[in-house]
């Protein structure tokens, strides 16, 4: 973990009211991975580093302040690092096994949601657009 990411997530917190603490260092740790992972993916990984009760309530903050966010796949989700961290996309889900893939061009969406949000004079601050549906393998 760079000191980069660890000054942005002290001022993140900071800004907040919250302190860096180890065990939010390490629930951060935790999240640095290019996949949103589930909360039972990230409790394996927090085995013998942090409980479990530590590792919910860091996540609870986290989402609280918007340092990570969710991405739902059907009725359950995964976790991610927010925009501030790992940059601005989106995904394709897959209903059947989980899986997550990051769309790698935006530009489309972007320009969608600018042109959608010119057209009713609105002024969009965030959004988050997920597909849903079966990826190739499962679609097979």
């Amino acid at each position: 973990m760079s000191s980069v990411e660890i000054s942005k997530l002290r001022k993140v917190l900071s800004d907040n009211g919250y302190s860096l603490t180890k065990a939010r260092t390490e629930t951060f740790k935790l999240l640095l991975n290019p996949d949103p992972q589930s909360m039972n993916e990230l409790l394996t990984k927090a085995a013998g580093k942090l409980d479990r009760v530590s590792v919910y309530r860091n996540i609870d903050v986290f989402e609280k302040i918007c340092i990570v966010q969710r991405i739902y796949i059907g009725w359950k989700y995964k976790l991610e690092l927010s925009d501030q961290f790992i940059g601005h996309h989106h995904h394709f889900s897959c209903l059947n096994c989980g899986r997550t893939i990051d769309i790698e061009d935006n530009v489309v969406i972007e320009d969608f949601v600018s042109s959608l949000s010119a057209k009713f004079k609105f002024t969009a601050r965030r959004h988050q657009f997920e597909i849903d549906g079966y990826c190739k393998d499962c679609a097979e």
